[in-house]
């Protein structure tokens, strides 16, 4: 039986950027440029990169909140690339995301009980009905239980909650439909780090307890090794590794993945198992990036080849990576 909830096969996303005046064709920004990635059934895959790498307009792609330029992308089996909104509807409550930002990602005029079950008044049941009341109290019951949140936060206002709090109440209403997928875009990065801890073990919690596949987007690489069994590490809009996590924090055969694992701080006397990478020079320009490979510029090991030929994914240790000279 297959298992894959989610793939997709070479997206890219284009984005036109003007001038400061608005005026002029503008140029064209690949925030998203060829990316090829699987998601399986209770699989929870890491995405980490720098900021601007394009991890979020993946996301958002992934889930047809943007549409992508090009590229196929099938949710369980169905190719949903060009699907209009209206044809998504249905496919809607199997996927959904918990935003970067816990103050902005809920309505601060509505109360806690009305966010979490907006999904269940809006949405239909599977045999085209819409739930009874007493069917939306009972699940809202249910949810706020999953999520560690109690009964008398249900009449507050989003305003009255602290970061984490807020965080849970979007995952709530995330999971309110019973969704196959989420996709959760930096969830953790606006807050603190022992709040940071519960919302991780919540999702682990979560994704044991009910097998739901999750897209978790981070540039912390200590959340993604503790959360994800697969990472997906990018640079300026492309792949550069993917692998199984362990292997790949292990031995990351990609010389830009090496860099970003040496900026993991290590414990006051433990022994750092691999020589420590420091990268030199500031990103690239996504409007303007390197010929060839993208890492090129900030890369120890670049050679001539680099700057001729982009290199292509292919296996090493088991690892998928795209580099001429990896490690």
């Amino acid at each position: 039986m297959n298992d894959t909830i989610l793939e997709a096969v070479d997206l890219t996303k284009v984005f036109t950027v003007k001038n400061s005046f608005g005026s002029g064709k503008g140029q064209s920004l690949r925030a998203v440029d060829g990316v090829s990635l699987t998601v399986r059934k209770g699989e929870i895959v890491g995405v980490v990169g720098e900021s601007g790498c394009g991890k979020s307009s993946l996301g958002r792609c992934l889930l047809k909140l943007s549409d992508p330029t090009s590229g196929t992308l099938k949710f369980e089996g169905r190719d949903i690339t060009r699907l209009s909104s209206f044809e998504m509807r249905p496919l809607r409550p199997r996927m959904q995301m918990v935003f970067q930002d816990p103050y902005a990602s809920l309505n601060p005029r509505r109360r806690v009980r009305d966010i979490i079950t907006e999904p269940l008044r809006v949405h239909r049941k599977d045999d085209g009905t819409r739930r009874s009341s007493m069917e939306i109290a009972a699940r809202l019951d249910e949810l706020i239980d999953l999520v560690g949140l109690s009964p008398d936060h249900l009449q507050r206002f989003p305003h009255e909650f602290s970061g984490g709090q807020r965080q849970r109440i979007g995952i709530a209403r995330a999971l309110a439909l019973n969704p196959a997928l989420i996709v959760a875009d930096e969830s953790v990065s606006a807050l603190d780090v022992s709040v940071q801890a519960q919302i991780v073990n919540l999702f682990m919690d979560l994704q044991e307890k009910l097998g739901i596949a999750c897209i978790f987007i981070s540039h912390d690489l200590s959340v993604i090794r503790q959360i994800s069994s697969v990472t997906v590490v990018m640079y300026l809009g492309k792949v550069v590794e993917q692998g199984p996590t362990e292997q790949l924090f292990s031995t990351p055969a990609h010389p830009y993945s090496n860099a970003l694992l040496s900026a993991v701080p290590v414990p006051h006397g433990a022994e750092r198992q691999r020589d420590r990478m420091v990268l030199t020079g500031d990103v690239p320009s996504p409007l303007n990036p390197p010929s060839g490979c993208r890492f090129r510029s900030r890369c120890p090991k670049s050679e001539a080849i680099c700057a001729r030929e982009q290199p292509e994914l292919h296996q090493v240790r088991g690892q998928m990576v795209a580099c001429h000279f990896p490690t």
